[in-house]
């Protein structure tokens, strides 16, 4: 069983998988890296004046695989939960996969949403400011919860959310995630 499975790979998906990973939780992302991000030129994105968005893609993945978490290039067909946690089947030929926590960033194909009956309407899944569904461990983010209003740096800002929720929830305090530069 991993920590966590974020079904989804674009920024939200990847700015969760990398505070957990470099937190030291167990994350596995599906997704295929068919994001809407390589249609995409960045320059509204805070800290970087003008980037092409497979580029940006190539760096956020290779920067959340540097901190541990694994990638399954796949799709996610099905979430069930249980009292133990949550069970995933995949679309293609692929292990099944177990977790405490699951994060839905699958933009704006919301069948999974819909499969589990997670409140909502035409806007997008309902969810608190972490990202929290009405299903206690599961959490959606990015273009599901506000389907016509994303924004990648938005995206990516909910992913983190619901990430530092979850460290939160795991260390049963509150977590910052930051790091001071090196005293020189």
């Amino acid at each position: 069983m991993t920590h966590v499975v974020v079904a989804g790979d674009g920024p939200g998906g990847l700015s969760a998988a990398l505070f957990l990973a470099k937190n030291g939780l167990d994350v596995t992302v599906v997704g295929k890296d068919e994001t809407a991000m390589h249609y995409a030129l960045l320059y509204n994105y805070l800290g970087i004046p003008k980037i092409m968005g497979s580029d940006f893609q190539k760096i956020a993945r290779e920067q959340v695989t540097g901190f541990g978490a694994k990638f399954v290039a796949n799709h996610v067909a099905e979430v069930t939960s249980g009292d133990g946690g949550f069970a995933l089947s995949l679309e293609e030929d692929g292990p099944s996969l177990t977790a405490d926590y699951v994060i839905l960033a699958e933009g704006r194909g919301r069948e999974i949403a819909k499969a589990l009956d997670l409140p909502g309407d035409s806007s997008g899944v309902t969810v608190d400011r972490n990202g929290q569904t009405a299903i206690d461990k599961l959490y959606a983010i990015g273009r599901m919860t506000r389907v016509n209003g994303s924004q990648a740096i938005i995206s990516a800002g909910e992913g983190a959310a619901a990430a530092l929720d979850i460290l939160s929830r795991e260390a049963g305090k509150t977590v910052n995630d930051w790091d001071s530069p090196p005293k020189e």
